[in-house]
């Protein structure tokens, strides 16, 4: 040991720490082929010196931790410490020695901290979570976990995100359901999400320390995944044999299957626990921003307002409360004061970002000419309240220049285009009202404008995004009647893109705009009315990096999904559930019964129940056609039939004649008397009045 004139006495904690490198080296040293030491770092002594850890050079430890055995030095003998201490402080390395060792240069200490990639990997899902959760947007998480390149730990995010939602609003909840939906298969491997949700289990004991009905959300959660077909109901049976007999997890499977699995219409039940939604409608959210507003005027407490505004967690939208704000000083003219202020102080905490603050008058600005109608003063307000806000700094001056406008440029080019639209909403509302696809294309047609079908289109979806799941269901089956009676592809695809270059400004009134229209464009897959590769076009006429390639991306992953087809086509809660194909299967079963002795009320029936009233002239084209192929104009009675009960519209027998009609060179190569045979079954529902007189 060192004089202590040198070195000063040893600490307790440092003889205890040569105390176990000597049993150390004496136990690695037992065998003459292994003298192998362990290599401990270096002590720092009272006095300043330094006492080596034992068998400093015959073991070294790579930057990875790794163990490696080295030359041995000529100091010490088998077995013994070698240079235990070195006492003098100007001793170096020489490379000229006999004894050098390379790997004595530039040694890195054991205590060196090396990164966990675990650790890493959950302190980024974190972060990804929340940003989820302020946005809502399905596509982005999806892309930022791919970015983290950490495939093989994906379980553990499955386990953060669903304890995170447990803590959190009925909101959070379903959105984490929804994300884990989306991921599935394409980003996330199923025996991922099991060993995510085992995790779980395993865990709730701690999750019910901060969270009381732990056990009861768990299992709704669990609930949820084997409704949503991304959790395999065998996993509760097997689950429930590796988990302890007393632990919480076997009181979470217990309830999912006797609470929630085992009632009836269970998979409703579970669906709508948690709202059924992952946003809040508009008109909510307009409802709340009015409301606190108007409890602010009466209170005059700025720092509840801007608790309130801060609890709607709707940040993107807070574009709204600067324009209702604005609104209010015109309609009450004493709160002036007290709204000012109030957007004042959201903007100086950076509640309301410039962005939003600067929507918000612009929107204001573009309904000045409404609001007049109602509150004269309008414009003279919003005139005043402008410079004041630009001269507090709330308000970026550059909305001066971007709300100049040039009244003068409007032609009448212009002029058509604005009536188009105003007629177009007319038409899609009414269309929403009567569920009359007949009517709106003839209403279409009476028009005469093809060049303007994408405006209506992005008029369509974005109307029916603003509303009930009943309205988006109905634009998807409207869109494919468009697709096979008026519409073309290209009319299609420059649709979508119109809506996606404009996503951004949809996203101001609807929340949640990028996922609606992902929705949009993979159901038109679906339901064959756009192509697969029709997406990689829309992507590429798009501007790189913004929000519509996301969402085209988004609805390329909801496509490629598993059972793509069936969650598609109830993705908004009905629908026909027939893609194209099916129906026309289905069409030529029905018919080729009734050919063969059938009953015609059966045969009605079957009509009807495709529920795919725009898609009745296949019904007319089939039968007209198995009528010239089989010689049995009984088919012929059957369509008198379904016309006489008005199950088949004078439009839609119209569209089935000229059908055939323009296919008749085609089918005189199977049928040689199939010119003759039209003419025969034309003139035959001419006199039963089947046809439009135009025809």
């Amino acid at each position: 040991m060192a004089s202590p004139k040198k070195e000063g006495f040893l600490t307790e904690e440092q003889r205890e720490t040569l105390r176990i490198a000597a049993q150390n080296a004496e136990v690695l040293s037992s065998s003459p082929r292994s003298p192998t030491k362990m290599a401990l770092p270096e002590i720092q002594t009272k006095g300043g010196g330094k006492a080596h850890a034992a068998g400093g050079r015959h073991v070294r430890r790579t930057h990875s931790g790794k163990l490696v055995r080295v030359k041995k030095d000529g100091a010490g003998g088998k077995g013994t410490w070698g240079k235990l201490l070195d006492a003098d402080p100007d001793s170096r390395i020489d490379p000229n020695d006999p004894n050098y060792d390379s790997g004595e240069e530039s040694y890195e200490p054991v205590g060196a901290t090396v990164p966990n990639p675990v650790h890493e990997y959950k302190k980024s899902v974190v972060t990804i979570i929340e940003e989820y959760f302020s946005n809502g947007d399905v596509g982005l998480a999806g892309t930022d976990l791919r970015d983290l390149r950490s495939d093989q730990f994906h379980h553990f995010f499955v386990k953060k995100l669903v304890s995170m939602a447990m803590d959190r609003h009925d909101k959070e909840k379903e959105m984490a359901s929804v994300l884990l939906s989306a991921l599935y298969a394409d980003v996330i491997t199923s025996a991922q999400i099991s060993q995510g949700f085992f995790m779980l289990l395993e865990s709730v004991d701690d999750l019910a320390l901060d969270i009381l009905d732990a056990v009861d959300v768990l299992a709704l959660f669990i609930a949820r995944a084997v409704v949503d077909d991304i959790l395999p109901p065998a996993f509760l049976t097997k689950s429930k044999k590796k988990l302890p007999e007393s632990s919480k997890g076997l009181q979470v499977i217990q309830t999912a299957e006797k609470s929630y699995l085992s009632a009836p219409h269970h998979a409703e039940l579970v669906e709508r626990r948690w709202g059924g939604t992952t946003h809040i409608t508009v008109e909510e959210v307009k409802k709340k921003i009015k409301d606190l507003l108007r409890e602010y005027i009466e209170s005059g407490d700025t720092a509840e307002a801007c608790r309130c505004i801060r609890e709607l967690g709707v940040s993107f939208f807070h574009h709204e409360v600067v324009k209702r704000a604005l609104t209010l000083t015109m309609e009450i003219q004493t709160s002036e004061p007290l709204i000012l202020k109030l957007l004042k102080k959201a903007s100086e905490e950076f509640l309301i970002s410039p962005s939003q603050m600067t929507k918000g008058f612009s929107r204001l600005a573009e309904s000045l000419d409404d609001l007049s109608l109602d509150i004269p003063t309008a414009k003279t307000s919003f005139q005043m309240i402008v410079p004041k806000a630009i001269s507090d700094g709330w308000l970026d001056p550059s909305f001066l220049k971007s709300n100049e406008t040039d009244e003068d440029d409007k032609d009448e080019s212009y002029e058509k285009l604005r009536k188009y639209k105003e007629e177009a909403v007319t038409i899609i509302r009414e269309y929403f009202l009567s569920d009359d696809i007949p009517e709106l294309i003839r209403s279409l047609e009476d028009l005469a404008v093809p060049e303007y079908n994408p405006i209506f289109i992005k008029r369509l979806i974005t109307l029916a995004m603003d509303r009930k799941n009943r309205e988006k269901e109905m634009a998807s089956v409207l869109l494919s009647a468009l697709s096979m009676e008026i519409f073309s592809r290209d009319d299609i695809v420059n649709g979508f893109i119109m809506l996606l270059e404009s996503a951004e400004d949809t996203a101001l009134d609807i929340l949640d705009a990028s996922k609606e229209l992902a929705l949009f464009l993979a159901r038109a897959v679906i339901d064959d009315v756009l192509a697969p590769l029709n997406l990689e076009e829309i992507s590429s006429k798009l501007p790189r990096n913004c929000s519509g390639t996301q969402t085209v991306q988004v609805a390329r992953s909801l496509v490629s999904a598993r059972h793509a087809g069936e969650r598609l086509l109830r993705c908004w809660g009905g629908g026909t559930g027939w893609a194209v194909e099916d129906a026309k299967d289905k069409i030529m079963k029905l018919l080729e019964e009734y050919e063969s002795g059938g009953d015609a009320g059966e045969a009605r029936h079957c009509i009807r129940d495709l529920g795919m009233p725009f898609f009745i002239h296949e019904v007319v084209k089939k039968a007209l056609v198995m009528a010239m192929e089989k010689k049995n104009d009984r088919l012929l009675d059957l369509l008198q039939e379904c016309f006489t009960e008005g199950l088949i519209t004078v439009y839609q027998m119209t569209k089935g004649f000229a059908r055939v009609e323009d296919g008749l060179d085609d089918l005189a190569l199977d049928i040689p008397n199939a010119e003759k045979k039209f003419q025969q079954y034309l003139e035959h529902a001419r006199k039963h009045g089947w046809l439009l007189p135009s025809f």
